[in-house]
């Protein structure tokens, strides 16, 4: 590809990005840096015109909203948080699989009364409770869901569930399925307008790898 317009693309450090590589490489985009190795925020590529902002995976939607990048990669989990306004949603990338679920003990649901509900997906969990006609207290916790149950904190957590090693190792289980989660190619509205035809042939490229 010829990049006759300058592009910027929000990533996240971690599982996204690794799992980004190969799309960015069908695209011919290779970054100077790895950002595990490198303390740069901002990566060269073996483009000048195109850069990678390296930033928190919940502040990539906001990134491209506002116009710091022309693109992003996040997950849906994090994009459902979000609200996706001020941005276009015009790619599954099929990578960082996993899925979003309630867990806890497995008697847990048969518990009478209000449910404490601990997670850190707030708006996720109230549209998935709310769809239920259930009434449940909403704890948000920032990380190790896992030990709001067994502390007492909370009856159940909802949270990603990848291979459900972690829950079984502290005693809990998967108990309802909310969404399946991937990682979405997301571009900011302003750019998708002045610079479509580049965006386009980055979405063509991203879509064939995503077919591979």
């Amino acid at each position: 590809m010829k990049f006759d317009a300058p592009i910027t693309i929000a990533l996240s450090k971690g599982r996204i990005f690794n799992q980004s590589l190969p799309l960015l490489a069908h695209a011919g985009i290779e970054p100077a840096d790895d950002p595990e190795k490198s303390r740069k925020l901002i990566l060269d590529t073996n483009h000048e015109q195109v850069k990678l902002v390296i930033i928190r995976a919940t502040d990539v939607p906001t990134y491209v909203e506002y116009g710091a990048a022309d693109l992003g990669i996040a997950g849906k989990d994090v994009l459902l948080e979000h609200g996706g306004e001020g941005l276009y949603e015009p790619l599954d990338l099929n990578i960082a699989r996993c899925r979003m679920m309630t867990a806890g003990y497995p008697d847990a649901v048969e518990q009478k009364g209000r449910l404490r509900v601990a997670t850190k997906y707030v708006k996720s969990a109230q549209r998935y409770f709310a769809a239920r006609g259930e009434q449940v207290e909403i704890i948000k916790l920032y990380g190790s869901m896992e030990l709001a149950p067994i502390v007492g904190l909370a009856d159940i957590i909802v949270d990603l569930v990848e291979s459900g090693n972690t829950l079984k190792a502290n005693g809990l289980v998967p108990l309802e399925h909310i969404t399946d989660i991937s990682s979405r190619l997301v571009v900011n509205k302003a750019s998708w307008k002045m610079k479509h035809g580049l965006i386009m042939q980055l979405i063509e490229a991203f879509r064939e790898a995503v077919k591979k």
